[in-house]
């Protein structure tokens, strides 16, 4: 079917935006240029893509649809544009990458220290997202690549490129208001206390329900929160006993201690994956070499 490019880039920024005002600021084009091209595309295609009433914007099945294909041939498209214009001698453009905080803080940070010493002309973004969440930038084609947690049950393993680390994630809590240092404790047992952890929307959250289901227990958490730092800091004044990985530990304080369970803890790990239907730029490729692999 022959349809102009600029039909399908007006159509997904008003998309994007359920707004044909804001596209046509964002296009500089007029509004009633924007209302023509969607009219045009929608006979091209034979079918309508919004519903437009007085009060708002919503996509059809179709304009979903169209949305869904739209959207990583769109960043596809910006991805080379970026690459092109942040290309430097050494023909590398810019580096995006998607991650956790916790993450970016305890693990890349490193590596992208490492990258930046040694291409340090080629541009570095990073994008802070839940693991599941980094999952949709990398099929939209919105990032390069990103490091999750693993297992993840939305990850293809198409996308995986390597393993970078391996890790166990712990309990802990201050030994001031918790009295059994020295003592394993089943999970039935543990689930008696207030449990702080992540939110639901995490790998790790998920992990921790699933584990408790498989000793046939159910998890009620005290606290669910977005950040494992600030779970740190609960635990350290005795609002709970925290679950976070133990690579987030990186000093011995006597704020806290870890509890040992009875119940072998499983290890998870760190996935750097890409997505395979995209090209891989010439600084992904870099900076993957410079990741550690865990075999």
């Amino acid at each position: 079917m022959d349809i102009n490019y600029e039909l399908y880039k007006v159509f997904y920024y008003v998309a994007s935006s359920l707004s044909f005002s804001e596209a046509s600021r964002q296009l500089f084009i007029s509004q009633s240029a924007v209302s023509q091209s969607i009219k045009t595309l929608e006979q091209k295609l034979g079918q309508p893509l919004f519903i437009r009433t007085t009060k708002k914007v919503q996509l059809t099945p179709a304009g979903e649809l169209l949305l869904k294909h739209m959207e990583p041939a769109i960043n596809l498209i910006r991805r080379g544009e970026n690459q092109l214009l942040h290309a430097g001698t050494l023909g590398l453009g810019q580096l995006h990458i998607a991650a956790s905080d916790t993450i970016c803080r305890y693990f890349l940070v490193p590596y992208l220290k490492q990258f930046h010493q040694k291409f340090p002309s080629v541009p570095i973004k990073v994008t802070n997202a839940t693991s599941f969440h980094c999952i949709d930038l990398l099929e939209q084609g919105k990032v390069d690549l990103i490091v999750t947690n693993y297992p993840n049950i939305r990850l293809n393993h198409s996308y995986i490129q390597k393993t970078v680390f391996q890790f166990t994630d712990v309990f802990i809590a201050n030994p001031v208001f918790f009295h059994f240092e020295q003592e394993a404790i089943t999970l039935a047992e543990l689930k008696n206390f207030p449990i702080l952890m992540l939110d639901q929307k995490s790998t790790t959250s998920e992990f921790l329900h699933n584990l408790f289901l498989q000793n046939q227990l159910e998890l009620v958490p005290e606290i669910e929160l977005s950040s494992n730092d600030l779970l740190i800091d609960l635990a350290k004044i005795g609002l709970g006993i925290a679950f976070i990985p133990d690579y987030c530990l990186k000093e011995k304080t006597k704020d806290l201690f870890i509890l040992h369970t009875k119940e072998t803890m499983p290890s998870r790990q760190l996935i750097a994956s890409v997505n395979p239907n995209l090209p891989i730029s010439a600084s992904t490729e870099e900076f993957l070499r410079l990741l550690p692999e865990v075999l």
